[in-house]
C-alpha cells in the first residue's frame, strides 16, 4: 500500500489486477498497443498469412469513390482506432476530390500510432487536416461532440470484432448517442470463413503474433514492476465456432508465481493455465445487420472483397 501512494500508477493498472485475480485470467487487449506493440501489429499487417488488412484495403480502393459519394458532401472524418492510418489515405483521397477541405481527426490510445499517421497523411493528401485525438474508448465518446459539421465515423479493422456482442452493441450505440442526425458510421468487419484461413492469420510461422501477444507481459514488466518470464508462456490461438470467435490466450508452461511489485500483487499459476487476451468475433451479414439495429443503426450498404472475406457496412440514424 506505500507503493501505490507513492508511485502513480499507469490507468489500466486497476484492470490488470482485477484481471490476474480472477479465475479464469484475462487482460484487456487495449494493453497490445503501447509503443513496441502497435510497431509489432503493424509488422502483422504485412505478413501473408494476415489477410484482413490487405483484404479491406483492396475494397477501400474498389469503392472509396462510392464510399464518398454515399456519405455525402462536407463531412469530418472521424477514426476511431486509427492506428497509422495506412488504409484511411484512399478513403480521404476519393473525399478529398469531393470537397476542398477533409478534417481528419484520428483517434487512437496510442500518441507514437498517432504521430506517424499525422505525418503519413500529411505528406500525401495535401488539403486534408490532421487533428489527432488520443482517447481510451473505456472513457466514452464525448470527444465526437466536439467536432463541428456533419462526420462520417470510420471504425475499420474489424476493431469491433475484440467486443463480445452486448459490449459492441453498447459501443456502437454511444457512438451514435455522441453524433447528430445526418452523421454515419463505415463499420469494418471480419466474415466468417475457412478456419484454415483463420488460424494461420492469429498464429504465424514466424511468430510475430506470438511476440504481440507476449508484449501484454513485457509491458506489465515495464510499468507495473512485474518478473513475468516470456519464455514461460506460449501464444494460443483458437477457432470457437459456436461463439464464431477466434480466441487468443498465453498459457504457463509450469507451475509458477509473478510478482507485480507496484501493485504489490502476487499471481500463482497451474502448469497450461491460461490468460484470455482477445477475441475476434467473425460475422455473417445478418449478424452486422442485428449488431447495427440494436445499436440504433440503419444499415444502408455493404462493400465486399471479391471473395467475401471482408465488408464495410456504412450506417445512418
Amino acid at each position: 500500500m506505500i507503493v501505490r501512494e507513492l508511485v502513480s500508477l499507469p490507468p489500466f493498472a486497476e484492470e490488470v489486477e482485477e484481471g490476474l485475480s480472477r479465475f479464469p485470467k484475462s487482460l484487456p487487449c487495449k494493453l497490445f498497443y503501447d509503443h513496441a506493440g502497435s510497431a509489432l501489429f503493424e509488422e502483422i499487417t504485412h505478413l501473408p498469412e494476415y489477410y484482413l488488412t490487405r483484404t479491406e484495403l483492396a475494397i477501400l480502393r474498389d469503392h472509396a469513390d462510392r464510399m464518398a459519394e454515399a456519405a455525402g458532401p462536407g463531412v469530418a472524418v472521424v477514426e476511431l482506432g486509427s492506428g497509422t492510418a495506412a488504409k484511411t489515405i484512399t478513403l480521404l483521397r476519393a473525399l478529398a476530390r469531393r470537397q476542398l477541405r477533409v478534417p481528419f481527426f484520428p483517434v487512437d490510445i496510442s500518441p507514437s500510432a498517432l504521430a506517424e499517421a499525422r505525418e503519413r497523411v500529411e505528406s500525401r493528401c495535401a488539403t486534408v487536416s490532421v487533428r489527432p485525438v488520443v482517447a481510451d474508448f473505456g472513457h466514452g465518446f464525448g470527444f465526437l461532440r466536439e467536432i463541428p459539421g456533419r462526420k462520417l465515423v470510420l471504425y475499420l479493422g474489424s476493431s469491433i470484432g475484440n467486443f463480445d456482442p452486448d459490449d459492441a452493441v453498447d459501443m456502437l450505440s454511444q457512438i451514435r448517442k455522441a453524433l447528430q442526425p445526418g452523421d454515419a458510421l463505415l463499420l469494418g468487419t471480419d466474415l466468417a470463413k475457412d478456419p484454415g484461413v483463420l488460424l494461420p492469420a492469429y498464429d504465424d510461422p514466424q511468430g510475430v503474433t506470438e511476440r504481440f501477444n507476449k508484449n501484454i507481459l513485457a509491458r506489465i514488466n515495464r510499468e507495473l514492476g512485474g518478473n513475468f518470464d516470456l519464455d514461460f508462456f506460449r501464444h494460443v490461438a483458437l477457432w470457437n465456432p459456436r461463439q464464431s470467435r477466434m480466441e487468443i490466450y498465453l498459457e504457463s508452461l509450469c507451475p509458477q508465481t509473478v510478482y507485480l511489485s507496484l501493485l504489490g500483487l502476487q499471481v500463482k499459476f497451474a502448469n497450461g493455465e491460461r490468460i484470455h487476451t482477445e477475441n475476434s468475433y467473425k460475422y455473417t451479414l445478418s449478424m452486422v445487420a442485428d449488431m447495427l439495429g440494436r445499436a440504433g443503426w440503419l444499415l444502408d450498404r455493404t462493400w465486399f472483397d471479391g471473395c467475401k472475406w471482408f465488408g464495410l457496412h456504412l450506417a445512418h440514424f
